[in-house]
């Protein structure tokens, strides 16, 4: 009877354990697969991410048209700005970087230069396009932007910062094609003396997802 007891007990022991090594081997199969599978999203996501940073000087210019009917000509690497009593035009010229193709979602204007640190404004407070901007990856692109409301306040600080050729800014916040991985890119504008800006990348801010460093 001992001797049965005995083996009784081997036998569970050794069922025990042979459960025991089959969960462990299940739980490490099933954490290399999650492993892989966040691999290969991440993957997938670098390959929509676009980033946007000024053209290259030797770029090509653009043509880029209002919905008024007139039109600004952007140099490489430039912003390109006109101000009258109706309205202020802005647009710059841009180079996705990235490996996925960039839109546009919307603008915010600051009529000074702003260091590249400083906070950006919420997503929803930016001014939204009234067209889809698509720039492809690896292809120059542009960003656009217009005041129209003469009595308003932002207007008579943008055509003043224009019209006196002062330095200005303005954060861009765009997105993949897919309509994720969000970030804000800050773009500061100086004054050449051929009449346009020089355009220079301050700081970019992923708002989907955590940031690179």
């Amino acid at each position: 009877m001992l001797l049965a007891a005995d083996w009784v007990t081997i036998s569970a022991l050794a069922t025990a354990g042979g459960t025991l090594i089959l969960a462990l081997a299940t739980f490490a199969s099933v954490r290399s697969a999650n492993r892989a599978a966040r691999v290969a999203e991440r993957s997938l996501l670098v390959g929509l991410r676009p980033l946007l940073l000024p053209a290259r000087l030797e770029d090509a210019p653009q043509k880029v048209a209002f919905m008024e009917g007139r039109y600004l000509v952007v140099p490489g690497g430039s912003a390109t700005a006109e101000a009258d009593e109706q309205t202020v035009l802005l647009a710059a010229s841009l180079r996705n970087v990235g490996s996925g193709t960039g839109v546009l979602h919307g603008w915010h204007f600051y009529p000074v230069l702003v260091t590249g640190s400083a906070e950006h404004p919420a997503p929803d407070e930016f001014t939204r396009f009234s067209r889809d901007i698509y720039i492809a990856a690896g292809e120059v692109g542009f960003w656009q932007g217009s005041f129209r409301e003469p009595v308003s306040a932002a207007f008579a600080e943008a055509r003043g910062t224009i019209a006196e050729r002062g330095e200005w800014t303005v954060d861009v916040l765009y997105g993949d094609a897919e309509g994720g991985q969000r970030m804000i890119s800050r773009y500061a504008m100086f004054p050449r003396e051929d009449g346009n800006w020089l355009v220079s990348a301050g700081h970019h801010w992923y708002i989907d997802g955590a940031a690179p460093r």
